[in-house]
């Protein structure tokens, strides 16, 4: 797969790869839907970032992927402010 192209499938897979490689209790909470493609090269440097790593990443890297990710992560559809009519 050549990640190297911004695709929603290469961004799909990337983010999955991350959730699992994290092992995230409540995988629900990152979801490849929650991002945007214009976003996908930050994504992606995370998502190298991960596999070099392969495992031996640390509390403090962990909860700073996490925090990159909750900032990058768009709001869910249901929970996006409907415009004031």
């Amino acid at each position: 797969m050549d990640l190297k192209t911004a695709s929603e499938a290469n961004l799909t897979f990337i983010v999955n790869e991350i959730k699992a490689n994290l092992k995230i209790v409540n995988a629900a909470l990152i979801s490849p839907e929650h991002f945007l493609l214009e976003d996908y090269e930050d994504l992606l440097e995370i998502y190298q970032l991960v596999q070099r790593k392969q495992g031996q990443l640390t509390m403090m890297e962990i909860e700073g992927i996490l925090e990159e990710l909750r900032t990058l992560r768009q709001p869910s559809k249901s929970s996006r402010k409907s415009p004031e009519r």
